[in-house]
Formats: C-alpha cells, structure tokens, sequence
C-alpha cells in the first residue's frame, strides 16, 4: 500500500474520530443540561437526587428511542430516495418531537401495558424509585447495543423487560402478569406476519394494476389516486386513532364553536368518528391527485410510475413520526413521569401526571438521538435488508398504518418496529417470488420433477445398454443401438447438468439479505429477556449503593 493511499485512509479516520467525538459531546451536553436542571427546578423536594439521575436517564433513553426507533419510519422513504438522509432527519425530527408535545399524553401508566402488580410494592417509594431507574437504564442501555449493532428493535419490548426485570429483582416472580408477557411473545410473531402479508399484498396489487401494464402512463393516471387516497384514509384514521387522544376533546370544542354544533366532547376519538375523518379527507386527496396527474407528462417505464409515489411517501414519513412520537414518548418519559411523582407526592401510583419538562426531555431527546446517531439504522432499514423503490416503500408504509389499525380493532398486540419491518420483509421475498415465477421459465419444484423423469429415462437407457453389450451375437442393429444408446445417456447427463445448474442460479437468486433478517429476527427474541436481565442487576446495585 502506497503513502498517499496510507495518508487517505488516515484523514478519513480521524476525520469519522472527530465526528464521533462531537456527536458523543452533544449528547453528554443534552444529559448534563437535563440533569442541572432537574437538580436546580426540584432543589426544595427531599430526594432531588434521585429525579435528577432519573431525568438523565430519561434523556439518555430518549436520544436512544431516537436513534434506534424512528429509522422506521423513514428508512424505506429515504432507502428508495424519495428523500436524502438529511431532509429525512429534519422531517422527522420535527414531527418526532411536535408528536410528543402535541398530542403526547398528559398522563401515562407508570408501568407500562400493566405488566407488573404495583401494589407488590406495599406503598413503599424507594423500592420502586430503585426497580424504574434500573428499568429505563436497562431499556436504554440495550437499545444502544442494538443501534450499535445496526439491529432495529422495539423500545416498547425493550422498556416492558426492564419493567419485569427490576419488578422480579424487587418482589418476586408473582409480581409479572405472565398472561400480558404472554400477548407481548405473540406480538413477536404477530406483527412482523401482518405487515408483511399487507405489504406484500399492496406491491403486488400496484404491479398488476400499473407497473405490469403495457400501457404504464394511463393505468398510473386511473390507479395512483386511489391508492394516494387509500393512504390518505389510512394514515388520518390511524393518527386520529393514535396520535391525537390528548388534543381530541378540544378539537371537538373548537369543531362546536365553529359550526354551532353540541357534538359530544370524548376523552379520545372513537373508530368509527376515526374512519369518517379518513374517509373524508381519502375523498379529497382522490380528487385533488387525480386532477394533479391528470396532464402530467411522464415516462411509460417502472421509473416513471415510482416518481409519482414520492411525494406520498415524504407525507407518510412525517405523518408517521407525528404518530410514533405521540405513543413512543412514553417508553421514555412514563418511568421518569412516575419517579418523578413517587418524589414529588412520596408514594406509589398507578397513572402519573407528566409535567411539561419531562415531556420536553422526551421530544428533544428523541429528536436529538435521531440527529446524532439515527443514520445507522435509517441506512440498515432502507438498504441492508432488501433494494427499495417508491413503490416498495410506499406498500411497507401502508403496511404500518393499515396493520396498527386492523390490530387495534381486533385487540392484538403489535409492535410498530416490528410491523415496518415485516414490511421490508414481505416485500423483499415478494420480489424473490416473483423473479422465480415470472423471470425463470420453471420453478425450482419443476425442474426437480424434470430431473427425476431425466434420471428415470437414462437408467431405462443404461439398462437397455447393458443388455446389448452382454449379448454374444450382436447384430447390425445391435451395434447401431449402442453407439445411439450411448449418444441418449450423453444427451441426458447434459440435460441434468443443465437443469441442477437452472436451480442452483434459481435458489441464489435472493432479494432479502438472509444474514441482516436473522440478526434482527435474534435481536427481536432475545429483547426483554436481555433488558430484564440487566435491569435486574441494575436493581440490585443500585439497593446495595441505597442500603
């Protein structure tokens, strides 16, 4: 290796050094400012201590959830370059933290899903101060390792093993509701399935309506508005749904004032109120989209149609952050919110009100964990795993709406990075199904069966052969048997070499990167029992420091 090829390297080390140095400043910046001011804003209350470690534990799992959980809803936007990398971290950093502000809850469980039996704590704070710091810092802890090793996993599964770690550490096995583990498992399967299927199912819809037309430009024109506006319905309904529970009764107070209506103000919006608000703006975007493309002048190829998908997907990315940072702020601030109450009130509750500081940690926390160590997992969800396009992206981001929706109804239990990811899944082994059906003129359960039928015709030819050869009074016929009967056996081991190599090329063909899905699939298992098992430890320093 040459010097300037040596120096190269080198400037790009120390330059990546620099970088990552800087990014690990800021972040240090962002805990020690949440910790001051938590210290200073709380310094009246006993055991201030204890909130200010909290709070920068708060903030360390924020920008953790930022990094790892949000690379879901804009990787596959920005792995099909419906946007750069940039204008994605923006986008959803803006969303992320406007989600968890506006529309993230004023008050949350203080033990997520319910997992564990509170009242096992007898009313007693410090033990349960003790079990929610070791939760969140094991949750955090092992998100970090995920990001690290470009693994996308759930916080949500990540936040309920700590929970049932520290909860064990603290009380004994009986304090876990073990039939809520039990539908927490289920999700493992149940969501990476659903938006699979779903996304597989939207891809393969759009290519038999546009892409596999001969004539692209006027299916496109017929098509694309209806699913923009199949979108559109799914995307309101669900962040209806999900992400404006905390804004919805005064939505309705302002709907009533306006329109000199006595519309009933609920606690959050019902279904059906959810669909009809889909349904009436999925009307308008059909409309406004089918005008828009109407004499819009574009190429009769694959590349033409996916042009028209970009800007829906740049929508879906923002609306989704909108939505995980309405629901995801809580796997950060839920735990700070209820070691906050437990100091302030010294004592144990169920629900917890969130003050605006620690909603705050959680927005910008996520917002700046995007921003500082979000690309890794951005790059690994919407290009490691299998090649993206806008219509690929545009399938997987209807996939997380629509299963989230269809799940909620049905009372499963679902994980959002699991269902995105299923997504990517779905329509990567689409693809390989495809290209083995459409591209190859068999399928590697064809060629087998012609494999089985050569090898039956030339040991009936190598039979035949051995006969002839033994007998002793060979007649002219005979000898022009063999010689033919030779030329058929050659004919066919050539015809079974080409057939085995026709499955080899077939079973390499492979869209989906098998060594990223088994890393994630492993990361997915191994989530709560890891982040249990650490927050347990961390239990039982942090009792041995106390005591």
């Amino acid at each position: 290796m040459d010097i300037e090829t040596l120096n190269k390297l080198e400037k790009k080390a120390l330059k990546k050094s620099g970088m990552d140095f800087t990014r690990l400043g800021v972040a240090l910046f962002f805990a020690v400012a949440v910790l001051t001011f938590s210290f200073v804003s709380n310094g009246g209350v006993p055991n201030n201590m204890f909130l200010a470690i909290a709070a920068l534990i708060g903030a360390y799992m924020a920008m953790n959830i930022g990094a790892n959980d949000v690379a879901n809803n804009v990787g596959p936007a920005v792995g099909s370059r419906a946007m750069t990398m940039t204008m994605a971290i923006v986008i959803a950093a803006v969303f992320e933290a406007s989600g968890a502000l506006i529309a993230g809850g004023d008050v949350v469980k203080t033990i997520k899903k319910g997992i564990i039996d509170i009242s096992a704590f007898g009313g007693n704070a410090d033990p349960f101060i003790w079990a929610m710091m070791a939760a969140l810092l094991a949750a955090a802890l092992w998100l970090n390792l995920a990001t690290a090793l470009r693994a996308p996993v759930s916080t949500t599964h990540s936040i309920v093993g700590g929970v049932m770690g520290a909860g064990i550490a603290a009380a004994g096995f009986s304090i876990v509701s073990w039939s809520t583990m039990g539908k927490i498992a289920a999700s493992w399967v149940i969501s990476p399935v659903l938006g699979g299927v779903i996304a597989a199912a939207f891809l393969f819809s759009i290519k038999k309506a546009i892409v596999f037309k001969k004539n692209k430009i006027d299916a496109a024109k017929k098509y694309v508005p209806i699913y923009v506006a199949i979108m559109a319905w799914a995307f309101v309904t669900y962040l209806t749904l999900k992400g404006l529970k905390k804004i919805w009764p005064n939505i309705i107070e302002k709907i009533n004032s306006i329109f000199s209506l006595s519309l009933e103000v609920s606690s959050h919006p019902s279904f059906t109120t959810a669909l009809i608000m889909g349904a009436i703006t999925a009307v308008i975007v059909y409309i406004y989209i089918a005008n828009k493309i109407k004499n819009k002048v574009f190429d009769d190829s694959n590349d033409g149609v996916n042009t028209l998908f970009t800007i829906p997907l740049i929508f879906s990315a923002a609306l989704l952050s909108f939505a995980h940072g309405a629901n995801d702020v809580a796997n950060a601030v839920g735990p700070l919110a209820a070691i906050s109450d437990a100091v302030l009130n010294g004592g144990v509750s169920t629900k917890a009100s969130i003050p605006l500081w620690v909603m705050a940690v959680g927005a910008l926390g996520i917002a700046l964990g995007l921003m500082l160590y979000g690309p890794k997992l951005i790059k690994t969800v919407g290009a490691e795993i299998t090649e993206l396009n806008q219509i690929r992206a545009f399938s997987i981001a209807m996939a997380a709406a629509i299963t989230v929706i269809i799940a909620s109804q049905l009372g499963l239990p679902v994980s959002s990075t699991h269902i995105a990811i299923g997504g990517v899944f779905g329509v990567g082994f689409l693809r390989e199904y495809l290209h083995i059906t459409s591209k190859e003129t068999h399928s590697v359960e064809d060629d087998l069966q012609i494999i089985e039928d050569e090898k039956a015709t030339m040991n009936a030819y190598k039979a035949e052969l051995t006969t002839l050869e033994k007998k002793d009074d060979k007649s002219k016929a005979d000898y022009e048997r063999v010689v033919e009967l030779y030329k058929l056996i050659a004919k066919e081991e050539e015809l079974l070499k080409s057939t085995k190599k026709h499955i080899k090329r077939i079973e390499k063909v492979q869209y989906v990167k098998r060594d990223t899905v088994k890393k994630i699939i492993a990361a997915w298992i191994i989530t709560v029992p890891a982040a249990a098992i650490i927050a347990a430890v961390l239990f039982y320093a942090i009792k041995g420091i106390m005591l």
